[in-house]
């Protein structure tokens, strides 16, 4: 019996595993997915027009 111990969270974990695969594939597209990505390209335009801080770690010297 020591195997079926062994063995369960194992189990668990995959089958809790392939559930939240099987979510993220459910849920991408659809009807959100035109305001999603609208979300994501004024992000990406807001991080690209940040002005660079002196401190960065980057150095132009």
């Amino acid at each position: 019996m020591d195997y079926v111990s062994a063995l369960l969270p194992p189990v668990v974990m995959a089958i809790f595993f392939i559930g939240v695969i099987r979510v993220i594939v459910k849920t991408q597209g659809g009807a959100n997915k035109a305001k999603e990505d609208a979300a994501v390209d004024a992000a990406l335009a807001r991080a690209e027009g940040a002005p660079q801080s002196a401190t960065s770690p980057r150095a132009d010297a």
